[in-house]
């Protein structure tokens, strides 16, 4: 007849825990060393056990010490409800642990399907609660995986903060140089400055634009509660007109178009980014935001027009000079000039601005109706 050890259990919603009594656990193997001289079987002792799930069957057989001494011992257990086959030991020098899983979550009254429990098998104290304590204890773990998302939440939010705060600040600083820059010029050297304004302006109007890339990410990721597509198409709008327009043709660098689009992108931004600058503190201050949500409407469709009047300025020196133009000689005898793209082009700003006008004035709508609806 074969050895049991003695087997404690206990369980929790999802899992059987059963701890063996026995001592050095291993599986006795013998091999065979062979010489010249002689031969004689060697016992090797290796640590290995085998447990295994059969048909919701338990088999256990290992050699170690126990109650009847250094023998093998072996136990089967065919449990209460159905388990999942996968089963997790750990042998150390005074017992051996299994963990089975179970296939549903629940509370079982009983470990096997016999109606008496077997000789073997006793409750684990040491492990052992009954199904109030176990959900008291799942509520515990949950309060604490709940404690470490908020936590890591916080910590998240604290350095996103930082960076919103850090970015509205830099392109606060950006464009109220640009402006108060344009503004000083205009009164001190008068319409002379409106010819000039690329040359003294446009390295940090190039590092704002640049930057401001970053807000197409901050919408797609979800850093900023705000729609892509508007943000998207003023930014490709304005690099547009910042890299193609103006950075390309140095014939467009002394018109006066250039001091208006640059003084109304920068007289829209030293409003908006001080703003959600505040905002990242949790702080409003009412004039600034009255500003924000309002100034926009004249200025905006003003920067779209002189941003159109770019354009149409630069068509005679692309057609000129050929640039960006499209070589299809050997189809069409000709090249595709670049002024065929401009034309498009206008068509889609002035759809981009139905858009981005309707998108700006539902922003305002939604702020100013709630902050109403709170004052009653």
């Amino acid at each position: 007849m074969a050895l049991t050890p003695l087997v404690y259990w206990a369980q929790r919603h999802e899992e059987i825990y059963l701890r063996v009594e026995l001592t050095d656990a291993q599986v006795r193997v013998h091999l065979a060393v062979t010489s010249r001289k002689y031969a004689y079987p060697l016992p090797v002792f290796l640590q290995n056990i085998d447990v295994h799930v059969d048909e919701n069957v338990l088999h256990f057989s290992a050699q170690g010490h126990g109650a009847k001494g250094q023998n093998e011992y072996k136990f089967s257990l065919e449990f209460l409800l159905p388990v999942k086959p996968q089963v997790s030991y750990k042998s150390t020098q005074r017992q051996v642990n299994i963990t089975v899983h179970k296939i549903q979550r629940g509370w079982w009254e009983k470990l096997t399907v016999q109606e008496r429990k077997p000789v073997f098998l006793a409750p684990d104290f040491d492990r052992w609660l009954d199904e109030s304590d176990a959900e008291m204890e799942i509520r515990e773990k949950e309060e604490k995986r709940n404690r470490l998302k908020a936590s890591r939440q916080k910590e998240e939010g604290g350095l996103k903060t930082v960076f919103l705060i850090v970015y509205n600040l830099v392109q606060f600083l950006g464009f109220s140089w640009i402006f108060v820059n344009m503004t000083v010029r205009l009164f001190i050297i008068g319409r002379d400055s409106l010819y000039d304004t690329f040359h003294t302006i446009s390295d940090v109007m190039f590092f704002c634009q640049i930057l401001a890339s970053v807000e197409v990410l901050n919408a797609a990721f979800g850093v900023v509660k705000t729609g892509v597509i508007p943000t998207l198409i003023q930014m490709v709008g304005r690099n547009f007109i910042l890299f193609i327009i103006f950075g390309s043709l140095e014939e467009m660098h002394h018109k006066p178009v250039v001091f208006f689009v640059f003084y109304l992108w920068s007289a829209i931004e030293i409003f908006r980014y001080p703003f959600y600058m505040l905002g990242c503190f949790n702080t409003e201050w009412k004039t600034l935001t009255w500003l924000r949500y309002t100034v926009w409407m004249p200025l905006y469709p003003l920067g779209v027009l002189a941003e159109a009047v770019a354009v149409i300025q630069s068509i005679p020196i692309f057609d000129e000079s050929k640039l960006f133009s499209i070589p299809l000689t050997k189809v069409i005898g000709t090249s595709v000039s670049f002024s065929y793209f401009l034309y498009i082009y206008l068509v889609l700003m002035f759809l981009g601005l139905f858009i981005n006008f309707h998108h700006l004035y539902k922003q305002r709508k939604r702020r100013f109706r709630t902050k109403k609806r709170k004052a009653n």
